[in-house]
C-alpha cells in the first residue's frame, strides 16, 4: 500500500508526468511515421526510420557528425526562442498563433539594418527584438481594449509581417537569384559572434545563439516563477476580472505579455539569419515554419521554459534526420511528412498528462471507497 501510494505521489509530480507524456508522444509519433514507410516501401522503412531518429549519428567521421550536429544547433536557437514565445503567452492565458509572424518581423528588422543600413550585430538583433514586439503588441492592444480574439489578429498579422518584410528585403536581394545577399559578403560585423564555438563545432554558422537562447529560457523562467511581475500575469491569464480587482493592470500585462512574447519569436529569427545559416527568400509566398513549430515545441516541453530547451533540440534532431532518407526508395518528402507526423505528436502531451491525472483520481477514488467499505 505504501508502495502504491509513493508512485502515485512520483507520477503526480509535473516533472515526471510531462517526462512520461512526451516520451509516448514521441514513440507514437516514429511509430506512425515507420508505418507510413512501411506503406510506400516496405524494404527501406527501418532503415529510413532508423537515419531520423540518428541524424548527426549516422555518419562514419567524427567531423561529419560535428558539423551536422552544429548545423542541429544552430537551427535549435530560433526555434527554442519561437517556443518560449508560444508558452510565455499561454502562462498568461493567451494563445500567440503569431509567433511566425514575429519571426518575420524579427527576419526583416535584423536583415534590413545588416544589409541596408551596414550596422553592427547588436544594433541588428535589437531591431529584431523591437520589431517583433510591436507586432506582439498590436496583437495585445487589440486584445486588451476591443478584446479581439488574439488567434484572428495574430493570423492576420502573419500574412501582412510576410509581404511587407519581402517588400522591404527587396532592394537587398542577391541579382543572381531570389535570397537575400549573405551577411559575410555585404556586412560581417552583423554576424553574430562565435566566440570559438564554430571551430569547436566543425561549423562556420555557430555562434553565441544557443548560450544566449539557453540564458534567456532561464530568465523567462525566473520571470515567471520567481517575480511579482510573473505572478501578475499568471493571475491575469487565470481571471483578468479577479485580477483588476486585485488592483493589477489587466490591460497592460495582455499587452506586455504579448509584446514579450512578440519580441522572443523576433530575437529567434535574428539568431538564424545573422548566423548566414541561411538567407531571406524575398519572393516566397509562406510565412516560415519555425514559429508554428514553436508551438509542437513548447507542449512538448510541458510548457516549460527548461523542457523546451530538450523539446526544441528533439523537434530539429528528426527534421534533420529526415534529411538522410534514402531518396532512391522515397520521395523527397517523405523527411517533411515524417517530421511532421512527430511533431503533431508531441502536440498531445498536455493532453496526455489530463489522461493521466484522471486516471490517478479514479484509482484514489476507489482506494478511498474501499477504505471507508
Amino acid at each position: 500500500m505504501q508502495a502504491d501510494k509513493s508512485r502515485e505521489s512520483l507520477l503526480r509530480k509535473p516533472g515526471v508526468q510531462t517526462l512520461i507524456a512526451s516520451l509516448i508522444c514521441i514513440l507514437l509519433g516514429l511509430l506512425v511515421g515507420y508505418i507510413a514507410l512501411l506503406i510506400i516501401n516496405p524494404s527501406g522503412a527501418t532503415e529510413a526510420i532508423i537515419s531520423v531518429v540518428k541524424n548527426f549519428w549516422a555518419y562514419s567521421k567524427p567531423e561529419k557528425q560535428l558539423k551536422n550536429f552544429g548545423c542541429t544547433l544552430v537551427t535549435t536557437a530560433p526555434l527554442l526562442m519561437c517556443s518560449l514565445s508560444v508558452l510565455f503567452a499561454y502562462k498568461v492565458g493567451l494563445f500567440n498563433i503569431g509567433a511566425a509572424g514575429q519571426y518575420v518581423a524579427g527576419a526583416g528588422a535584423s536583415l534590413y539594418c545588416a544589409l541596408a543600413l551596414h550596422m553592427p550585430w547588436y544594433v541588428c538583433v535589437l531591431a529584431a527584438v523591437i520589431c517583433g514586439a510591436a507586432l506582439g503588441a498590436v496583437s495585445g492592444f487589440l486584445k486588451a481594449y476591443r478584446n479581439v480574439n488574439e488567434v484572428i489578429s495574430c493570423i492576420m498579422l502573419n500574412w501582412i509581417s510576410l509581404y511587407l518584410v519581402n517588400t522591404l528585403l527587396a532592394p537587398v536581394k542577391n541579382p543572381t537569384g531570389k535570397d537575400t545577399y549573405t551577411i559575410v559578403s555585404q556586412n560581417a560585423s552583423a554576424q553574430l559572434p562565435s566566440l570559438g564555438l564554430d571551430k569547436l563545432l566543425n561549423q562556420k554558422n555557430v555562434t553565441i545563439a544557443i548560450p544566449l537562447a539557453i540564458l534567456v529560457c532561464v530568465c523567462i523562467w525566473v520571470l515567471l516563477t520567481k517575480t511579482r511581475l510573473g505572478y501578475e500575469l499568471r493571475a491575469t491569464g487565470l481571471n483578468k476580472n479577479a485580477a483588476k480587482y486585485c488592483g493589477m493592470r489587466d490591460r497592460y500585462n495582455i499587452i506586455l505579455t504579448m509584446a514579450i512574447a512578440g519580441g522572443l519569436a523576433g530575437l529567434g529569427a535574428s539568431m538564424l539569419y545573422l548566423s548566414d545559416f541561411e538567407q531571406w527568400a524575398v519572393t516566397q509566398a509562406s510565412v516560415p515554419a519555425m514559429g508554428f513549430n514553436g508551438i509542437a515545441a513548447a507542449f512538448l516541453g510541458g510548457l516549460n521554459p527548461i523542457g523546451a530547451i530538450f523539446s526544441s533540440y528533439f523537434i530539429q534532431h528528426i527534421t534533420r534526420g529526415g534529411a538522410n532518407v534514402n531518396m532512391n526508395m522515397y520521395c523527397a518528402q517523405i523527411s517533411d511528412l515524417i517530421s511532421s507526423v512527430i511533431i503533431y505528436m508531441c502536440g498531445f502531451v498536455l493532453f496526455m498528462k489530463q489522461f493521466m491525472n484522471k486516471r490517478l483520481d479514479a484509482k484514489a477514488q476507489r482506494r478511498k471507497g474501499g477504505n471507508a467499505a
